[in-house]
């Protein structure tokens, strides 16, 4: 059902759960005009803090109610070869014989973590099949790298596998799996926690906080990314390491607080985070940042306009975009953020011609992301539903599926 209307899956789940549309609009705290209105197909979409509510008030994850993101759809088949590989590489069979070891000698650490490093650079292109395919060779590296050795390199190799397992957590929830990538998240954790890298735990805490917030656990992990980011900030913020995982964690909490509906308060966590991230500028650059947390002006900014839009302030997060100069390792992920939210916003403003040129330069550069995005598709879909299409609207319908 990944096509499904956002308003005949809230119907669909709301008869489920044997709730009126009155009693759905109690127990989210959400007015019953809207609940009447999705359903009716009058509203195409809904805010992200909306979106959160309603899920509450249901008893359902967010994914559940927004539909499958960029990833494998989940639609009650069997899981895809690489998929059960995945899950197997991530869960080992219970009481099965450890491998034979190959010794050190086989084992390079400097090329799993190119690889490992290789396959981080996948993910954020979006290239999810290709992440499948390839992590559950890593992690089978990474594990007996952990487990061979002298002290100081299966300390290195348990870093290795924290990494490669916390690519697994993340590759899971793009997958929908959250219950998977809380599962692959803990090994990762108890393998950071054995490594000789003190940020490696925090960072972990990071990717937690993101899979409880798709699970609608808002404030887990909003104390969960809080607390981490006060561990970081009294011991590690020295250097850009420190200050990149100590900001990556802030945006998170910031996340969590404004979905939770307080987008004043995540607001100053943003800017507190944005001043953080302007000390970046004065401190020596990691040796290796690609392992580490993604923190910069140019993603705090992005993720400002993200929250404004969600929050229904289009000119906000106009301001907030005109003229950002992203850096040059702002991950492709997050450039197609910019350009979804972007275009969000010209379409709450009635502005059709620039978000439809905002949507052009997005089908360009992410295509696949673009197709299987729910916010892609519902805004794609108000702009459809008005009298006056601009030009390029209809290619984009039809690529969509949406066109009449």
């Amino acid at each position: 059902m990944a096509n499904e209307h956002l308003g005949d899956r809230v119907g669909r789940l709301r008869r489920m759960a044997d709730l009126t549309q009155e009693e759905l609009a109690g127990r989210s705290g959400v007015s019953v005009d809207v609940v009447r209105k999705l359903e009716q197909r009058r509203k195409n979409s809904a805010r992200l803090p909306t979106l959160h509510a309603l899920a509450k008030g249901l008893g359902v994850e967010v994914t559940t109610l927004v539909g499958d993101p960029p990833g494998v759809p989940s639609n009650g088949a069997a899981e895809p070869p690489a998929l059960v590989s995945l899950r197997r590489a991530i869960m080992p069979p219970l009481f099965e014989p450890p491998p034979e070891p190959r010794g050190v000698e086989e084992l390079s650490l400097p090329l799993l973590r190119a690889e490992i490093e290789d396959a981080w650079t996948l993910y954020h292109a979006a290239d999810f099949g290709r992440v499948m395919e390839t992590l559950p060779g890593i992690i089978a590296d990474a594990r007996l790298a952990a487990a061979v050795g002298s002290d100081e390199q299966r300390a290195a190799g348990q870093g290795a596998l924290a990494k490669a397992l916390q690519l697994g957590g993340h590759l899971s929830i793009r997958l929908g799996k959250t219950d998977l990538a809380l599962s692959s998240l803990e090994r990762a954790m108890a393998a950071a926690e054995a490594s000789a890298d003190p940020l490696l735990p925090a960072m972990i805490c990071n990717s937690v906080a993101w899979a409880y917030q798709r699970q609608n656990r808002l404030d887990d992990a909003g104390h969960l990314a809080v607390h981490a980011a006060d561990g970081v900030e009294r011991g590690h913020v020295h250097n850009a390491e420190g200050v990149r995982v100590w900001g990556g964690l802030l945006m998170s909490a910031a996340t969590s607080t404004a979905r939770s509906g307080d987008y004043d308060t995540a607001n100053d966590m943003m800017r507190i985070a944005e001043q953080g991230a302007g000390r970046l500028a004065s401190m020596p650059a990691p040796a290796n940042g690609k392992l580490l947390s993604i923190f910069s002006k140019s993603s705090v900014r992005i993720e400002r306009v993200r929250l404004a839009v969600q929050h229904a302030r289009p000119e906000e997060a106009l301001d907030l975009a005109r003229g950002m100069r992203l850096s040059k390792d702002t991950p492709p992920s997050w450039r197609t953020w910019l350009l979804l939210d972007v275009a969000r916003a010209y379409t709450d403003i009635g502005d059709a011609e620039n978000a439809v040129k905002a949507l052009e330069k997005l089908h360009r550069e992410a295509r696949a992301w673009m197709r299987h995005h729910t916010l892609a598709v519902a805004t794609v879909n108000d702009l459809w539903s008005r009298p006056a299409r601009p030009p390029g609207l209809r290619k984009l319908a039809e690529f969509l599926g949406i066109a009449d």
